[in-house]
């Protein structure tokens, strides 16, 4: 995919040192602003990501009549004027996700519930994304969706939905999360049980706005609808987003002579995959300053280098750590020994084939890595450089091979790199604060 932007990244020069505070939580900001516009009353949200992922729900929201004041320039802070369950009016455009899978598949969960069709359509990558784990239950729901073979763009019309009891065939907190936005329109308790757990910040965040959310032991969510979301009185804080942390983490693990510490960032041990394979791979990062930001837990990690070592990943982490991927492929591209991940095969159907797309740019660099249906091999060593790699529109391919150059021997040339700006629009700038050798090309 041509979406231009071309980063020129390493090898860092010294190691890599500094305090730094990556962007708000990309998952969490996405969620704020939905709950908050179909909300009664008005919300303010801080620590927002102001990505093009997370402007395109906002910019959804106010196609259909919902009021957002901006409170500073870097759009970090917002009010949403919510307009309650049921006030949200029929936009008269086609509305656009852009490259966020995110927006359009809880969404869906939220048109599903309306009185009137939206059709909704996003980015070239997005386009080919897989739409029927989500489109399905909503028909179940008494949803009626219509597209070419499921896939964008989808025409939904809402309607009186009934409750279900969904059982996800894919660990997907985007699938569980669309079901439980369209069981606030049912009547009756709709459940999701999933084939493992996965990321929890809609469970977290409902009561917050007045919907009670209850899990089993045997891992059952239970939704059964109040009728109505309600403001909270307080602020809503964002934590610092664990995914954008993670890149420096990784940095910091590889470049010999690095400490850094990054600040405030989100701790659900439902999203710390990343670090519980980082850590058992000989990473060593330590918790500072733990708090309670909300229903989210927070804490600085300050990391230091040392050696990395391959590990096998352990199955269970995979759902935690899913996002990640593509940055500790890096990581296990300069360890020491063989890295394993099986089981990842949702890794296939992102914003690009990852496993094969991190397997093509890192072998470009001369990585040992081999590809697995549902995973990769990977015996670590030395990355040459002196190559030119093609992130295929994808903002953690193009973040994890800058990651990855710091410790080649020679600079990487890093082609489509631009939707970077989907997640963390300041990563390069941020990069060089720490010392982490990357810039965009101006050619």
């Amino acid at each position: 995919m041509n979406v231009g932007g071309t980063l020129i990244a390493g090898p860092a020069k010294t190691g890599l040192s500094g305090k730094v505070s990556v962007p708000g939580d990309k998952s969490m900001s996405h969620r704020a602003v939905m709950l908050a516009a179909l909300a009664d009353g008005t919300t303010e949200i801080h620590g927002f990501l102001p990505g093009e992922d997370c402007l395109a729900t906002a910019e959804m929201f106010v196609q259909m009549g919902v009021s957002i004041d901006w409170l500073n320039n870097e759009k970090t802070s917002l009010r949403v004027h919510g307009v309650g369950l049921h006030g949200l009016k029929k936009p008269s455009n086609t509305l656009d996700a852009g490259n966020s899978g995110t927006c359009v598949r809880l969404m869906m969960g939220v048109f599903a519930g309306q009185d009137f069709d939206v059709t909704v359509t996003g980015d070239a990558s997005l386009q080919v994304r897989p739409m029927q784990r989500v489109a399905d239950p909503v028909r179940n729901m008494g949803a009626v969706v219509e597209g070419e073979g499921d896939l964008l763009p989808l025409t939904i019309q809402g309607g009186k939905l009934k409750a279900i009891q969904h059982v996800s065939k894919v660990a997907s907190a985007q699938v569980k999360s669309c079901v439980l936005l369209a069981a606030l329109y049912a009547e009756g308790e709709t459940t999701v049980s999933e084939p493992r757990p996965t990321r929890d910040h809609t469970e977290r965040m409902l009561p917050l706005f007045g919907q009670p959310v209850s899990v089993d032991d045997d891992g059952l969510i239970r939704l059964n609808p109040t009728g109505k979301l309600t403001a909270p009185s307080e602020p809503v804080y964002i934590p610092a987003d664990p995914s954008s942390a993670t890149f420096f983490a990784v940095a910091a693990s590889l470049v010999k002579d690095s400490d850094i510490t990054l600040e405030r960032i989100g701790m659900n041990p439902l999203r710390n995959g990343w670090k519980r394979i980082l850590s058992g791979m000989n990473g060593d990062m330590s918790l500072q300053n733990e708090a309670l930001v909300g229903e989210e837990s927070v804490a600085d990690i300050h990391v230091v280098y040392r050696g990395l070592n391959g590990v096998k990943v352990n199955p269970a982490d995979v759902p935690d750590a899913i996002d990640e991927f593509p940055v500790l492929f890096a990581a296990a591209s300069l360890a020491q020994g063989e890295f394993v991940l099986s089981e990842a095969e949702e890794l296939r159907v992102k914003e690009s084939d990852r496993i094969a797309v991190m397997a093509e740019a890192l072998q470009l660099a001369g990585a040992n890595i081999a590809e697995k249906p549902d995973g990769a091999v990977i015996v670590g060593g030395l990355l040459q450089g002196n190559c030119t790699v093609d992130a295929r529109g994808d903002h953690r391919i193009a973040m994890a091979m800058a990651v990855a150059a710091q410790c080649a021997e020679s600079e990487m040339t890093i082609e489509n790199a631009a939707a970077i700006a989907t997640s963390f629009p300041d990563f390069v700038p941020l990069a060089q604060s720490l010392g982490m050798n990357v810039r965009w090309s101006e050619k």
